[in-house]
């Protein structure tokens, strides 16, 4: 995918041919063997680094004038700091193996065209100094560099997280098998939030078929044709998520007693339904094999005044510890109208999406993406005032 990126892109294209060392990496372009002068006069060998921006199958226009070195500072001649390079001195992690040492600010009138304007620009300050030292040094060696495909799942390159600069956060998600049981209102939002995760497996447990009343509390809109099919939800929800994630695996199945054990490779399960029977046994079988899990549910109804009213839970369980669920209470383990699943079980949209929202905040801060600072296992978030009450605090 890498190589057939650069071949689709004039400006990478031509710094590959002019015999720069270039090689796309966890959405960075990097150029390596760039020669520059220490602050001991001494000539050594570099990396520039760039965020890349992908428009479609080929680079975008660069979307800032910052740069990033992997090396010491570049100095002139006379072993004093080229100025124009002055920006940080820090180490920092960009993404995946990707860490530098520095960066730099260097902006033409107008920005940067291209990659290959930007690119060649840093490499002339750089380099500069060096080549007027030793006019044998270059950094364009015609050397093959392999490009590096990261280990994502995801389709096409997370250029969200390499823009904002946290890949090396996201990268936390990816040694993650998640299922979700049940991808009715909440799980279809938990399938949809989950999916621009680079996570290892999405697996989805369902067996309903997606009826016209799911369209209502869904992502996204389906075709009308489609919904005369009736098809199962996971095959609805596979085919239109697997465009961005290639390993969504469907389990057309409710999870009963007899098939727990298509849960125990998984290193977190969402558990996204309302018969409270089958919800115990789950639990149990989660618990007993130290898997993580979170727990949805909301209860609306409707006010006197003729307006809803209720609230959104999310239950969390570490590494299989239900010691807070079961004394207090914290999931309803009742069974509803096995006739109509819904019929009693007000839900909209927007309720839905939120409840899956919360879940995979909490989900993220289990993985270190987000900082957990109360590290609550249990929360409820009321609709009518507008407020969370968390509870069960990490001892």
């Amino acid at each position: 995918m890498l190589h057939k990126l650069i071949d689709h892109s004039p400006d990478l294209k031509k710094l590959r041919d002019e015999g720069y060392e270039i090689k796309l990496e966890n959405n960075h372009i990097l150029i390596s063997s760039v020669p520059y002068i220490n602050s001991s006069r001494q000539i050594k060998l570099g990396t520039l680094v760039a965020v890349l921006t992908i428009a479609g199958n080929k680079s975008g226009k660069p979307d800032n004038h910052v740069a990033y070195f992997i090396g010491e500072q570049p100095c002139n001649k006379d072993g004093s700091i080229i100025s124009s390079l002055v920006h940080g001195q820090n180490k920092t992690v960009l993404a995946g193996e990707i860490q530098v040492d520095r960066s730099f600010s260097n902006k033409p009138q107008g920005g940067y065209v291209d990659y290959y304007h930007k690119m060649t620009t840093y490499i002339n300050i750089i380099s500069g100094p060096a080549q007027s030292m030793d006019n044998s040094v270059t950094p364009k060696t015609f050397r093959l560099v392999e490009s590096i495909d990261d280990d994502s799942e995801l389709k096409y390159p997370d250029t969200n997280s390499s823009r904002a600069g946290i890949s090396f956060i996201t990268d936390k998600l990816k040694a993650q098998k998640v299922g979700i049981i049940g991808v009715g209102g909440t799980g279809s939002y938990l399938l949809d939030f989950i999916s621009k995760c680079p996570v290892k497996e999405i697996r989805i447990f369902d067996n309903d078929e997606f009826l016209l009343h799911n369209a209502f509390r869904a992502p996204g809109a389906p075709e009308e044709e489609f919904l005369k099919e009736t098809p199962k939800k996971t095959h609805y929800f596979q085919r239109i998520y697997s465009r961005m994630h290639s390993n969504i695996v469907i389990r057309d199945k409710y999870i009963i007693e007899s098939n727990l054990s298509e849960l125990q490779d998984l290193n977190f399960v969402f558990i996204c339904i309302d018969k409270g029977s089958i919800k115990q046994i789950i639990i149990d079988y989660l618990s007993a094999n130290k898997i993580s899990f979170i727990d949805v549910g909301m209860g609306i109804e409707l006010a006197p005044n003729n307006s809803l009213i209720g609230m959104i839970r999310t239950t969390t369980s570490k590494n299989g510890n239900i010691d807070h669920i079961y004394p207090n209470g914290r999931i309803s383990l009742a069974d509803g109208n096995e006739d109509d699943e819904y019929g009693q079980n007000i839900q909209i949209a927007e309720l839905n999406a939120l409840n899956a929202s919360l879940a995979v905040i909490k989900w993220k801060k289990l993985c270190g993406f987000y900082h957990d600072a109360e590290q609550e296992k249990h929360s409820l978030f009321s609709i009518d005032d507008n407020t969370i009450l968390n509870d069960d605090f990490e001892t």
